[in-house]
């Protein structure tokens, strides 16, 4: 072959070669076909069912567990390969980093107990040396919503004893209260005659005179005429606070009051309707005792208990 024929055939060689550069050379564009695309990177696209674009999901790489990490691919990936890469970076959905909600502070629930000694905390008229029967009374009776009318007819008689003694020593003799009393039906009461009225005052053992005594069967007959009045003896007492206990909040002994506006309104009223023994602060005594009015200290564990009898939707005969 002649010098002449080899150099046509290698100047040939090179123009078939320079088209082949520089489709290899050119820069990535979206008109980029699918067949082109696959043939130099194959990352394995494909059409969504959904609509002829492409779906964003199929455009990720699917790398294998014992795959070499990207980076390595990357940096000994051809120009075109990276440019490819970093194109499916900028389609591919941005990643929410989630940001820390906010922290929840678990509010913990007050604790009734005393620390010295692990016993229930109560108000701090209750101490050490309080007798168990007034403790008991305390935790079982006082504050307690009382709705029925022999109920409140023992704890109103009782309140007016507040005059010459203290709630210890009436209820310790509160049984025999009641059993001299027939359990404080006013209807069995308002009938007592003479000699029953002289026989509760001369029993030593309950330290009642003749006065207290009077009183209390006079008070039964009051309660009588209430009742064909109002229905019931409940009805009148419940209505002077609108049916709803009155709930305090009171930190310390010395917030408690003796006497309330409402306790003197009542005060007046059992009066005129003929009762005795029924001062403003006899009165609030017995609210706070029949759960007329809620007065245990906040931090007394009897607190809540009774506050939560007084928000329920009671219904008054």
């Amino acid at each position: 072959m002649s010098k002449a024929n080899v150099r046509r055939q290698l100047v040939l060689l090179e123009k078939n070669k320079v088209p082949k550069e520089k489709s290899t050379t050119t820069a990535f564009s979206p008109i980029f076909s699918y067949k082109h695309l696959k043939r130099i990177y194959p990352i394995g696209l494909h059409k969504s069912s959904s609509s002829s674009s492409l779906s964003l999901s199929s455009l990720s790489l699917s790398l294998s567990e014992n795959s070499i990490d990207s980076s390595s691919i990357i940096d000994s990936a051809s120009p075109l390969e990276q440019k490819i890469s970093s194109a499916l970076r900028l389609i591919a959905p941005p990643q929410r980093r989630e940001s820390p909600g906010p922290k929840v502070v678990q509010q913990q629930s007050p604790t009734f107990q005393d620390t010295d000694n692990g016993e229930l905390r109560r108000s701090n008229w209750i101490t050490k040396n309080s007798d168990k029967v007034y403790v008991a009374f305390h935790d079982e009776c006082w504050g307690v919503p009382v709705f029925d009318d022999n109920q409140l007819f023992e704890l109103l008689a009782l309140s007016g004893m507040l005059m010459d003694h203290n709630w210890t020593e009436i209820v310790k003799r509160r049984e025999l209260f009641r059993e001299a009393f027939s359990g404080f039906d006013p209807n069995i009461v308002a009938k007592m005659g003479e000699e029953e009225i002289e026989e509760i005052a001369s029993n030593k053992a309950l330290m009642l005179p003749d006065c207290k005594v009077r009183c209390i069967v006079d008070n039964a007959k009051c309660i009588l005429k209430i009742v064909r009045e109002c229905g019931s003896f409940s009805s009148y007492m419940w209505g002077s606070v609108n049916h709803k206990p009155v709930i305090s909040r009171f930190r310390y002994p010395r917030n408690v009051p003796l006497r309330s506006p409402k306790a003197e309104a009542m005060s007046k009223d059992l009066i005129k309707r003929g009762f005795r023994y029924v001062g403003p602060v006899i009165v609030y005594s017995f609210m706070q005792a029949a759960g007329l009015t809620i007065d245990h200290l906040v931090d007394c564990y009897r607190y809540n208990e009774c506050v939560s009898l007084a928000e329920r939707p009671w219904r008054h005969i």
